[in-house]
């Protein structure tokens, strides 16, 4: 009797067992469903409640600097509002190898998501599989190329009209005319590379005054010294260069090499920068226009939006990720739209304190 008491029971813990592989394994497919459809939304992994605390996401930056500084201020903002176990990893280095290297950590610790913001979209894509297919919920920010790859790209706009910006306010301060360089972090920075191929083909288009002294951007490695001294080999390749704008946050360097040259009033410059970062350029004159988004709120959008994936609760057309410009997210497959560009000048620098 003994036996086939202890017979049955172990029938019903292989029976169990199988049903929740079964289950596992039709959870996986629904994610890869999901996937395939365009649909932002995944299944809940196991049985987990949909309670914050209850969820590890970890945001990878770029590098340390003052833009993700305040990225990581956003992120500990939503830790406070929602009790969400989120955190921030920060490269030693600025480059795809070194966040590879903490994705495969996070991997091996099997966080529930990994929000990233990639210095090589291209170049994390193998990694990102690795951790989609290990049932971790990723999503990037400034890499809608990853769209295909990950659960969600989140971004604060779409990228072509914010070139735009660059070059309207680049071409006003010039008065539309005179020789111009253009500025990047780097060649394989998918957004920078997108606004700055949008800037050139609207001057191109628009003002015919207007020549770009080079058939690709300038690189400033995502530095101050970057940017200093690539503007110094500019201004003395084209002595009569009328103005840069720098789609990386560090158009205060090109400032300083202005100024080193006595032309800091007549050689204009719009830059992606904090108002922390501009406030002294703009005032001086040195800067004419500053372009940015909260890095702040898209940090908090980002982990907020895989959050919600991870718990099953889903991203879709409309979904507020809690976070101002991306309360009604506009979703177009993959990506995520928010509504987020800052603009500030002179007159209005001391309307922003970050």
């Amino acid at each position: 009797m003994k036996k086939r008491l202890l017979s049955v029971v172990l029938s019903i813990a292989m029976l169990s067992t199988l049903f929740a592989g079964c289950s596992s394994k039709t959870a996986t497919e629904a994610s890869s469903q999901a996937a395939s459809t365009g649909t932002a939304s995944t299944v809940s992994t196991g049985s987990k409640s949909a309670d914050p605390a209850d969820y590890k996401v970890v945001m990878i930056v770029k590098q340390s600097d003052s833009w993700f500084d305040d990225m990581a201020t956003g992120i500990e903002q939503l830790k406070k509002d929602t009790g969400l176990n989120v955190s921030v990893q920060v490269p030693e280095v600025g480059d795809a190898a070194s966040q590879i290297s903490i994705m495969e950590d996070l991997i091996a610790q099997n966080v529930d998501a990994i929000c990233v913001v990639p210095n090589d979209p291209a170049a994390l894509v193998p990694t990102i599989e690795k951790a989609r297919k290990a049932g971790i919920v990723v999503v990037t920010h400034e890499a809608p190329g990853t769209a295909d790859n990950v659960d969600l790209d989140v971004e604060a706009f779409a990228n072509e009209a914010f070139g735009e910006l660059f070059a309207k306010n680049l071409a006003k301060a010039m008065g539309g005319k005179g020789k111009y360089a253009g500025f990047v972090g780097g060649l394989t920075m998918e957004t920078h590379m997108a606004w700055y191929k949008a800037a050139v083909n609207y001057i191109k288009k628009n003002y015919p005054d207007m020549q770009n002294v080079a058939d690709e951007p300038y690189e400033d490695g995502n530095s101050v010294e970057g940017a200093h001294d690539k503007a110094l080999e500019v201004l003395k390749a084209y002595p009569d260069i009328a103005g840069f704008f720098d789609c990386s946050a560090q158009g205060g360097g090109i400032c300083e090499a202005l100024q080193e040259n006595g032309k800091a009033k007549t050689v204009k410059v719009v830059s992606l920068a904090l108002p922390s970062m501009s406030s002294t350029y703009l005032k001086n004159g040195s800067m004419s226009h500053g372009l940015c988004w909260r890095p702040a709120d898209a940090g908090y959008a980002a982990c907020y939006a895989a959050y919600l994936i991870a718990s099953g609760q889903g991203v879709a057309n409309g979904t507020d990720l809690k976070a101002t410009g991306y309360d009604n997210i506009e979703l177009k497959g993959h990506i995520g739209y928010g509504n987020a560009p800052l603009e500030f000048t002179a007159s209005n620098i001391n309307d922003y304190n970050f």
